[in-house]
């Protein structure tokens, strides 16, 4: 009956069930506590009265107790492997019932009925003492996965007791040699999904009931049904729940935890949308030149780009000090689907990307305004913005990289552009700038690199470019290499020279 009435109420229960992993560590010190301190009263080493002990251990009773029903409520939420639970519910009740006995047994009120009682006292301690450091293995289990007290064990303590050799943990996507020879789910999608979302979903913490360790797990979903739809990318909820602002309680991965970065987000949608195949190559699915990028990007970084080049230093905005953003303006930008990440720890700088806001127009650019300062990485690729828009963007004065690839931009809005002292990276893929506006861009001081494929720019303009200005990079081509060498020059070090420069 208890059960049905908790699970009818299943917010509440997790509401305080969530309070397990605070409340369980009182019972731990508590209990610890008194084992110290009876060793020590044991051997004359402590002089203490039995009144001070029985009060530690009707504490620890009590605590371990709430902290039983708090752990069977947080149990009720799911996603865990169910013989570790069992165990471990077990063993955190023996806890509690052992403090029990050993509170019991060393009252003189019970030792005046039955002075024989004191004879149990200390293997009712020892016990749930033992019992503590068991449980505590276990809930570690539960958390973080079978074995995690376990998973660093040095050789050669692993050897000596038996254990198998530590794997290699997957902490990021090694290069990929030829992309187009690369099993999509194999050498693409997994690796993400290793780094991302296993950590939480595996065979020993099944968050939700959902495994995403193999693609047979992937598939079969959780215990809200299939995570995604092969051949439709925004109808899965894979995808959804990635796409959520970064405070929502649903966002994945949770907050605080490595996200996923816009090239990753791309690659996964463009997987679900080819129909999520288990053995297909790159070569074998369809890419359009959205997704090329994103493609380049695994592959190994251009032999020019390793030999030198260009050398790479800080940008002169990271040296800024700039006060903590708005809250208020922050959530000004989240109401519109505008994804808000730091760009580092310990700064106040933030990127602001427009994935999840393809709707975002020259009406709505003023809500960036309130951030000028915090602001330095802003993508609005695929959005409907034009160059009215850029009048607003000239605003944010410590800009660094702007991403304007796929919108109305022209040469005229440009202009506004000239005068950003920090602004160092610019994506012009796809717009309608010509030769005209590659003037505007010779007039950006601070400006590196420069992407200008699919647009008007004619082989002169790009020579009188380079003419104006011999340090700038202007990348024209979707060769891979060319593409690899472009994202690698949009990630953290914007100084970096990876492109392969029409001459």
């Amino acid at each position: 009956m208890l059960s049905i009435f908790l699970l009818q109420v299943s917010d509440w229960a997790l509401f305080f069930g969530r309070f397990h992993p605070v409340l369980v560590h009182l019972p731990i010190g508590f209990l610890l506590l008194a084992a110290l301190l009876a060793i020590g009263k044991r051997f004359g080493k402590v002089s203490i009265g039995n009144a001070t002990i029985s009060l530690i251990l009707l504490v620890s009773a009590i605590s371990a107790t709430i902290a039983c029903g708090a752990g069977y409520l947080l149990s009720l939420g799911g996603g865990y492997d169910e013989e570790i639970l069992d165990e471990h519910m077990w063993q955190g009740i023996g806890v509690a019932a052992f403090a029990w006995v050993a509170w019991a047994v060393q009252s003189d009120f019970i030792h005046k009925k039955l002075p024989v009682s004191r004879v149990v006292y200390l293997p009712a301690l020892g016990l749930a003492t033992i019992l503590t450091m068991v449980a505590g293995h276990h809930g570690g289990s539960l958390t973080h996965g079978e074995g995690y007290l376990t998973a660093y064990t040095p050789e050669p303590f692993r050897g000596l007791a038996g254990m198998e050799p530590r794997r290699e943990e997957i902490t990021e996507i090694k290069p990929i040699a030829n992309v187009q020879e690369a099993v999509v789910y194999q050498d693409i999608v997994q690796p993400m999904l290793s780094i991302h979302c296993t950590q939480c979903h595996n065979a020993t913490k099944k968050k939700g009931d959902l495994r995403m360790d193999s693609f047979e797990y992937l598939i079969k979903g959780g215990e809200n049904g299939p995570i995604f739809v092969a051949g439709k990318s925004e109808e899965s909820e894979m995808l959804k729940r990635c796409l959520l602002p970064l405070e929502d309680d649903d966002h994945m991965p949770p907050k605080g935890k490595p996200q996923l970065s816009d090239n990753q987000l791309a690659l996964l949608a463009w997987w679900i949308d080819q129909g999520a195949p288990i053995d297909k190559k790159v070569a074998d699915l369809k890419a359009d030149d959205k997704i090329k990028p994103a493609l380049a990007s695994l592959s190994e970084a251009p032999a020019d780009s390793k030999a030198g080049g260009s050398q790479s230093t800080e940008s002169p905005v990271l040296s800024l000090k700039v006060p903590e953003p708005d809250e208020k303006a922050l959530a000004s930008l989240k109401s519109l689907n505008l994804l808000v990440n730091p760009v580092a720890s310990e700064q106040n700088f933030l990127e602001v990307s427009a994935v999840n806001a393809p709707e975002f127009s020259d009406s709505k650019v003023a809500v960036l305004t309130p951030l000028a300062e915090q602001i330095i990485w802003l993508k609005l690729g695929d959005t409907k913005i034009t160059d009215a828009a850029l009048s607003e963007i000239a605003k944010l004065k410590n800009l660094n990289k702007l991403h304007l690839e796929y919108t109305g931009v022209t040469d005229a809005g440009l202009k506004n552009l000239e005068e950003l002292p920090y602004l160092e990276y610019l994506n012009l893929v796809g717009t309608k700038v010509t030769d005209a506006g590659l003037q505007g861009v010779a007039n950006m001081k601070t400006i590196r690199n420069v992407f200008v494929w699919k647009t008007a720019v004619t082989d002169a303009g790009i020579a009188q470019l380079r003419q104006a200005r011999p340090d700038l990079n202007v990348v024209t081509g979707l060769d891979e290499a060319a593409v690899a060498a472009f994202l690698q020059a949009g990630k953290g070090d914007s100084s970096q020279v990876a492109a392969k420069v029409k001459k």
